[in-house]
């Protein structure tokens, strides 16, 4: 079984910045890839950062240079880093795995469950 677990949404002014943090644990073997997708109100779901175990990272064009993607590959961990965050940036932000459980031979997806991020003076 494997968990992942969001923490660090919240409400913040324009031009603040939060840190969004995904924890992975469980029955883990490697994890290939970590993104965070996000989902405002009446929108598709969308990717807004993915980085590879291998250090690779890529960036939907709306938040390069404000947001950054890293990852603690030791705790099983991504971050988000969010700086001048705009009202547009509002939605429910979702971790998302890719990853090889133990004693499997193919790699499955997880998610999270979501942290709200709100950008509002």
């Amino acid at each position: 079984q494997v968990q992942l677990v969001e923490s660090g949404g919240g409400l913040v002014q324009p031009g603040g910045s939060l840190r969004l943090s995904c924890a992975a644990s469980g029955s883990i073997f490697s994890i290939n890839i970590m993104a965070w997708y996000r989902q405002a109100p009446g929108l598709q779901r969308e990717l807004v950062a993915a980085a590879t175990n291998g250090g690779s990272t890529n960036y939907v064009t709306s938040v390069k240079g404000r947001f950054t993607i890293s990852r603690d590959n030791a705790k099983n961990t991504v971050y988000l880093q969010m700086n001048s965050l705009k009202p547009e940036d509002t939605a429910v932000y979702y971790c998302k795995a890719v990853l090889l459980s133990l004693g499997t031979k193919s790699p499955n997806v997880y998610w999270g469950q979501g942290t709200q991020v709100t950008v509002s003076s």
